[in-house]
């Protein structure tokens, strides 16, 4: 079988059909004439890298001559050309600005005291700059191009917009006011029937027996009623400020599960840390950024119950999250839980950080693009922006229930709103508070406790 024409056998013993291939002698790899250094991570050391990025390598004169380093692929063989180590760009087609001789001319003793370097300029795309720490990245964070082989030097990185954006943890709190007057529905319509039934008998003597008595009776009744509804009104929110500062310091290493305290102490922030949105105030518990617009006979309404000759609010911002507070009295530290959408009474003090009229509407630049990010105009409108915040080291007052899990002290919110009775001093209506009710009397810009 092994004579039969057209098969050969394999080293394995098969035999199959065909004749023997003829094995070409195997090329040895070609190396470099010598041993690449390390280069200890230094890109002007690696040869054709450094090339790749228009970074000079460096060289060694050796017998008069440059002898480069070369890392890459082998150089191609001709019969013409003279394969060395030492040629910039070897294995590689040389045409237009890159065409010249590749080595010195056989025969020729020197050697070009300027070798040719590589031109960045003639590649066909963008050149990656090399970072300080030596790593070859695809260009630094945020960064984007036009189009492949566009250089693209120019391009700015966006400018982050100032609203913020919170997750969950964050409570956002609306405009509305959490506080008010309690009185009962039962007592306000016995006290309107008394009024009209006395306007009514009033009337009746004077028109039937022309006597007024009546009449001016009821009125002198009604003068201060209506004088008192006045008073309670104008001062509802400062008279309920002046009853929280009054409120007694209770101290948390007796309180007890479920009791409602009141705490004083430094505060500091939590797992979130807020911002506030105009002046950027970093590692705040609280923040508020309010716009407020004027109206005018005929300008337009900031809100639907935006009155003429008034501020109205056009827009807020109001965040608050969970902080930690240290009692002055016992030292402990308790968790307030503010965040996860509880609810919270919030008084602050605020400042106007920017006054805008007609004339200077231009001369805020901050201002402006404070309110692009809103995609609010400005329109020729009066305008006051205010803002108020509590940063890590104020002194906070906190009204709250205790609670006491897992060896964790914590303020929550109560689960009923807090009554203020009546002050008769001040001649104040009961009001309510509901949820937690976090006050700070220091301005924003009071200096704070470093912690």
């Amino acid at each position: 079988m092994s004579g039969r024409t057209g098969s050969h056998q394999l080293s394995n013993g098969l035999y199959v059909s065909g004749r023997p291939e003829q094995h070409q002698k195997e090329r040895q790899p070609t190396m470099a004439s010598r041993a690449v250094p390390y280069t200890g991570g230094d890109v002007k050391r690696s040869g054709e890298l450094g090339k790749m990025y228009g970074i000079e390598t460096s060289s060694s004169s050796v017998g008069g001559g440059d002898h480069h380093l070369h890392v890459g692929p082998p150089p191609i063989k001709t019969s013409s050309r003279h394969s060395s180590s030492s040629q910039h760009n070897s294995g590689s087609i040389r045409s237009g600005p890159n065409s010249g001789q590749l080595g010195p001319k056989p025969g020729s003793s020197s050697v070009p005291a300027h070798p040719k370097r590589y031109n960045s300029s003639s590649s066909s795309g963008p050149m990656t700059p090399i970072q300080p720490t030596g790593l070859i990245t695809s260009g630094p964070l945020g960064s984007s191009r036009s189009g492949r082989g566009a250089a693209n030097s120019d391009h700015q990185p966006p400018v982050p917009t100032s609203k913020p954006s919170y997750g969950s943890a964050v409570t956002v709190l609306g405009d509305d006011a959490k506080y008010g007057f309690r009185v009962s529905k039962v007592a306000l319509w016995l006290f309107l029937i008394v009024v009209m039934m006395g306007l009514l008998v009033g009337a009746f003597l004077m028109v039937a027996v022309k006597k007024a008595v009546v009449l001016v009776a009821v009125a002198g009744v009604l003068a201060p009623a209506i004088l008192g509804l006045f008073w309670n009104f104008a001062f509802k929110k400062r008279g309920l400020q002046g009853y929280l500062r009054r409120y007694p310091d209770a101290e948390l290493r007796g309180a007890e599960d479920g009791q409602f305290v009141k705490v004083t102490g430094v505060v500091t922030c939590g797992s979130v840390p807020l911002e506030s949105s105009f002046q950027r105030v970093p590692r705040c518990v609280y923040t508020a950024t309010e716009l407020y617009e004027y109206r005018g006979w005929g300008g337009k309404s900031a809100n639907p119950r935006h009155r003429y000759l008034s501020w109205g609010c056009r827009t807020s911002e109001k965040y608050v999250a969970d902080f930690y507070i240290s009692d002055f009295q016992s030292g402990l530290r308790a968790l307030v839980k503010a965040g996860y959408n509880h609810k919270v009474t919030p008084f602050v003090k605020s400042t106007t950080v920017v006054d805008i009229t007609k004339d200077n509407k231009d001369l805020s630049p901050n201002f402006l693009r404070w309110l692009a990010d809103r995609s609010l105009s400005t329109d020729d409108r009066t305008m006051r922006l205010k803002e108020s915040y509590i940063k890590e080291g104020s002194t906070v007052s906190v009204m709250g229930m205790v609670s006491r899990q897992d060896n964790v002290l914590m303020i929550v919110p109560p689960r009923e709103p807090i009554s203020t009775g009546c002050q008769w001093i001040n001649c104040l209506l009961p009001m309510y508070i509901e949820g937690l009710v976090v006050s700070c009397d220091e301005s924003p810009n009071d200096d704070v406790i470093p912690v």
